[in-house]
């Protein structure tokens, strides 16, 4: 549904990634990012606590070109669900490893992957060596451990020396548990976790998302009933391929009033084809086919080459085959980071990779098209703001999945 009316009541329903983290985090980078961005670009925006019945949100009021603003900002919280398959032991992601490594190697996914962006398959690899590399350096310790102090019982008594290398398997337990403790650091575990998620049930959503996906859709079918002018799904990272089987419901359902609200959905950093490429992700490549062809909602999909996370400019439905003749979404666009930032912020943040991957829910010192806190706290549409832009030049829309079934 489309509409070029200006805003003055709006509802974001935001739907993060794959994220173990409090939503309070998302409340202060939005308070702080915003304040940031309304002095770079002239307008005031401030928040106070939520006034809808959500879990967690809250309101923003602005005044954006000379227009008076009210949002309503709810995030969408499956943190506990992230959380419980990340419950795991050490032998047990080891375990995970080899099943993820196993299937998007089998499956041809990895090699198909490499052929869009190289740069989030690079960060899909990085848990699996650095995984490993712990390991080895564990097990290395624990060999040097055991042989040493086995050395030196022999030199007192041969009838002990074999004693020395109990301590190895403890020595290497313990050096694994060293860098586990500390992968807020490294983030090897967590990443490994990530794409274990989708790899374990080879692209198929586990009972408790498509529970959580069902109550989204409820969530945001309320917000449809609601008096305001826009209701704008937002989807970042992981949260937009969720964004688009909730979507997807929510229309086919006929739960989108013909005379609600514009509905927008705004796909951000997005890592479709990392599950659409899988063989058992039917029900996203006909959720993806399903609503690319919609008039009912715009789709706007934004990312950044410099976004080494995301599968950047590449149109999820396109590169996923399963692209109808009818294809209107979405409309595809670059954030454009080198230049959207200054070179000075440009050089303090292009290797905090996933301080990037968060960029787009950012302020940018050199604004252009993309205005996080214009799109979820100003006066105008989704539509409206973007009805009339161009797809970037770069993107990528060659079909490489090679599963496309749609049944």
């Amino acid at each position: 549904m489309s509409s070029s009316s200006p805003v003055r009541r709006r509802r974001v329903f935001y739907i993060p990634g794959y994220d173990p983290i409090h939503p309070r985090r998302y409340r202060e980078l939005y308070r702080s990012e915003s304040a940031a961005q309304a002095a770079v670009s002239g307008y005031e925006i401030a928040l106070r606590p939520k006034t809808t019945k959500g879990p967690y949100g809250w309101h923003v009021s602005a005044q954006i070109d000379g227009e008076a603003v009210e949002t309503d900002v709810e995030v969408l919280l499956w943190s506990d669900i992230v959380r419980d398959s990340m419950a795991t032991t050490i032998p047990a992601t080891y375990l995970a490893l080899i099943r993820t490594a196993f299937v998007y190697i089998f499956t041809g996914a990895l090699f198909r992957l490499m052929r869009l962006r190289k740069g989030p398959v690079i960060a899909a690899l990085y848990p699996v060596m650095f995984l490993l590399l712990q390991l080895l350096l564990a097990l290395g310790l624990g060999y040097l451990t055991g042989w040493g102090l086995s050395s030196l019982v022999a030199k007192a008594t041969t009838l002990f020396a074999p004693a020395g290398w109990l301590a190895a398997p403890l020595v290497a337990w313990v050096v694994l548990r060293w860098f586990k403790q500390r992968d807020n650091r490294f983030f090897a575990y967590y990443l490994m976790h990530d794409y274990s998620f989708s790899a374990k049930y080879l692209g198929a959503n586990p009972e408790a998302l498509e529970q959580r996906i069902s109550a989204f859709a409820n969530t945001i079918a309320e917000g449809l009933t609601a008096d305001v002018d826009e209701v704008l799904v937002i989807g970042h990272s992981s949260g937009a391929h969720l964004a688009v089987s909730i979507l997807s419901d929510l229309i086919r359902a006929g739960r989108v009033p013909a005379d609600g609200p514009a509905l927008s959905f705004l796909s951000l950093g997005q890592v479709v084809p990392m599950v659409s490429f899988l063989p058992r992700a039917t029900r996203l490549r006909v959720d993806l086919a399903f609503l690319s062809a919609s008039d009912a909602l715009t789709w706007v999909d934004v990312t950044a080459p410099g976004d080494g996370c995301a599968f950047a400019l590449c149109d999820p439905v396109a590169v996923t085959g399963v692209a109808p003749t009818d294809q209107r979404h979405p409309l595809v666009l670059s954030a454009a980071f080198t230049q959207t930032l200054s070179p000075e912020r440009w050089q303090q943040l292009r290797w905090r990779f996933f301080r990037l991957h968060f960029q787009y829910l950012c302020a940018f010192d050199r604004p252009d098209h993309y205005d996080y806190f214009q799109i979820t706290g100003g006066p105008l549409t989704l539509y409206a703001r973007y009805h009339d832009k161009l797809p970037s030049k770069s993107r990528i829309t060659a079909p490489v999945n090679r599963y496309r079934s749609l049944a």
